[in-house]
């Protein structure tokens, strides 16, 4: 089938790449020239498992172009994903222009029947907007679907590939086949795929995402809770997750969550139920408790430091707001570094990824290092912020004896404080008396 992404932004380059490698011939469009010509050499602008060898292979193989030409690809492609960005707006509603300028892209060089996908994250009436500025330039036929995405950063490949679920809202039977003719090769195991209407499609990504949200900052309300009352949090919520009615996922404590999805998604849901008259005090609870659980852990610093933090050195291990990816937004790091110079901290950081992106965030404020060793030397603490695979087992002894003094702040609980006290280290973690 002939698709065409316009967006080569996270999603755009997941969905192309995905589409490509399943036989599919698939355009890419982007505006921005360099970002394109990198592209075509296989110099892919995210970290995400995997990505790169798909966009390699599949643009040697002539399955994956990258262009800007917009009316070409619209042209020649019988289904169109929107995936464009949807920022946040200062009211904290989605920012929607890119995705209409799309649309009247379409407008304007549509030449046949196309199925328009709006891939990118959209509030409900986005279909009904975009299906509006088509028909108002064009006679020719067309649908509007909805395909929200459902992808984790880090897992993104795997879960474009291998979905839990395909979500298609729809009103139109012609659309509805394409789309299942489309995804049938990544439904192989019997994960379904769900049609719906438009509106409840478009309402899915969002109810979705808040309620992962809420889910996390509940989590981390039950951990402080835990902390103070000398329960273990980590106990708690293994018993929890033994109900099968609560599940095991989305409910560890740590630092939040971050990233350009659960904050931006939460928020615009929030904005939706004040533009129809709905509360929305949940989605702002999990929302607040969220940005308070990065202070809370400065002040664990704090209370140990003290406010004056001149002279003090910490290690930084983690700057991402996850595992497995460069992105910086939202992300943890961004609060505790801040706050911490804020106090006279000097801060010496290391990221396997996301080194580059947190540039743009702190400039020449902290120190980046090479390895998570070398931001170890003469450090009065190390604060473990991202939970990367190889900060899961280090040797404590070298790291012992690289640090000023043995102190360890662990904000996502990956180490177990009896081995730590064993070893001569002072143990900080969430939701329990380390």
């Amino acid at each position: 089938m002939r698709v065409c992404v316009i967006g080569t932004g996270y999603v755009g380059l997941i969905a192309g790449a995905c589409l490509a490698e399943m036989g599919n011939m698939v355009i890419c469009v982007d505006n921005n020239e360099e970002k394109l010509i990198n592209l075509r050499k296989g110099i892919v602008p995210i970290y995400e498992p995997g990505l790169e060898e798909l966009i390699k292979n599949n643009v040697a193989k002539e399955r994956l172009t990258f262009s800007s030409d917009i009316k070409s690809a619209i042209r020649s492609s019988l289904v169109c994903f929107i995936a464009v960005g949807t920022p946040q707006g200062e009211d904290g509603s989605a920012d929607l222009k890119y995705v209409y300028e799309v649309a009247s892209d379409i407008a304007k060089y549509i030449n046949g029947y196309k199925v328009i996908v709006d891939k990118s994250t959209v509030p409900v009436g986005t279909a009904d907007e975009v299906r509006k500025i088509i028909s108002s330039q064009s006679e020719v036929e067309f649908d509007v679907i909805s395909n929200p995405e459902f992808l984790r950063q880090g897992e993104a490949v795997n879960d474009f590939m291998k979905p839990d679920r395909v979500i298609i809202g729809s009103d139109s039977k012609r659309a509805t086949e394409i789309m299942q003719e489309l995804y049938m090769p990544f439904l192989c195991s019997g994960n379904p795929m769900i049609v719906m209407d438009v509106k409840s499609a478009e309402m899915t990504k969002y109810a979705a995402n808040s309620f992962l949200a809420v889910k996390i900052s509940y989590a981390n309300q039950i951990a402080n809770i835990c902390e103070k009352v000398g329960a273990d949090a980590q106990m708690v919520r293994i018993g929890m997750c033994s109900d099968k009615r609560i599940g095991q996922h989305f409910l560890f404590p740590g630092l939040g969550f971050g990233g350009s999805c659960f904050p931006k998604d939460i928020k615009a849901l929030s904005k939706t139920a004040v533009e129809n008259g709905c509360d929305y005090s949940l989605l702002s609870a999990a929302d607040e408790i969220n940005k308070k659980q990065r202070l809370i852990f400065v002040d664990k610093i704090k209370k140990r430091f003290g406010d004056n933090l001149c002279g003090k050195i910490f290690a930084l291990w983690g700057l991402a707001f996850k595992p497995e990816t460069n992105d910086m937004r939202e992300a943890p790091s961004i609060t505790i570094v801040n706050e911490l110079l804020n106090l006279g901290a000097t801060i010496q950081a290391y990221d396997p990824q996301a080194t580059e992106e947190a540039k743009f965030y702190f400039g020449d404020k902290i120190t980046y290092c090479a390895s998570s060793y070398d931001a170890l030397c003469d450090a009065d603490a190390l604060l473990l912020v991202t939970e990367w695979n190889e900060f899961r087992r280090p040797d404590f002894d070298r790291i012992k004896s690289l640090m000023k003094t043995p102190v360890i702040f662990d904000g996502r609980n990956q180490y177990s404080s009896i081995r730590l006290n064993e070893k001569g280290f002072e143990y900080h973690c969430i939701g329990r008396g380390c």
